[in-house]
């Protein structure tokens, strides 16, 4: 009778070893499993868990990072405009006074002479439009002189006379005759106007103070 009871112990121990450490799970028998990977399978996403703070809301969202940026003011920059005879200048100066003092000079330059290959004067329009016939012949470039020299025709303009020489023995090489160097124009005094540090905000009211002394010449940068 004791040798069966031990028997009966020791079977009982042995399917309760079984059901608790899973050996009965293929057969259903068994419990449920806590532990991984069975659970981590069970879960939607656990990476994007968060917790929340008493009350369910979430943590308020903070400001698009553009909302909070600013535009700086462009840094300043130096602007001229010129050359300007004696006589625009002088307007440019009392309509310059009307700026803060210090923020703008008329500078004093020399425009250089140049010299002009032309060719001219004709009688007449016609006489002018067989030469640009015969230009057009040789292949020639040609403008207009401006209106001290008309009516004729500019083969170029050069900085020096002797740059307008060599043009001329080139041009007389093609076949171009009765060409001559004239001088345009002599050396000229005048005046550049000169701005050296205009901000972003003052440009609009620079603009409209001198605008109308400009002579039609626009500010640009300074070379």
């Amino acid at each position: 009778m004791l040798r069966l009871a031990a028997i009966v112990l020791l079977l009982a121990n042995a399917g309760y070893y079984a059901w608790s450490q899973g050996l009965l799970q293929g057969w259903g028998l068994g419990p449920a499993s806590e532990s991984e990977p069975q659970r981590l399978e069970q879960q939607i996403e656990p990476q994007n868990l968060r917790l929340l703070p008493p009350g369910g809301q979430g943590p308020a969202s903070a400001p698009p990072a553009h909302a909070a940026a600013t535009t700086p003011d462009e840094p300043p920059a130096c602007l001229q405009a010129g050359m300007f005879d004696a006589r625009q200048a002088e307007a440019l100066r009392q309509a310059a006074a009307q700026l803060p003092a210090g923020s703008w000079s008329l500078e004093p330059v020399q425009a250089a002479g140049r010299w002009m290959v032309y060719l001219g004067r004709f009688p007449d329009e016609e006489a002018v439009a067989r030469k640009r016939a015969e230009l057009r012949a040789l292949k020639v470039d040609y403008d207009r002189p401006g209106a001290a020299l008309e009516p004729g025709l500019s083969l170029g303009r050069y900085s020096t006379e002797e740059g307008a020489q060599r043009a001329l023995g080139q041009l007389a090489g093609q076949g171009v005759r009765k060409a001559r160097v004239v001088q345009e124009r002599s050396d000229t005094p005048g005046y550049t106007l000169r701005l050296p540090a205009v901000s972003g905000a003052q440009r609009a009211h620079i603009d409209a103070t001198l605008q109308p002394a400009l002579a039609g010449k626009a500010l640009r940068p300074c070379g």
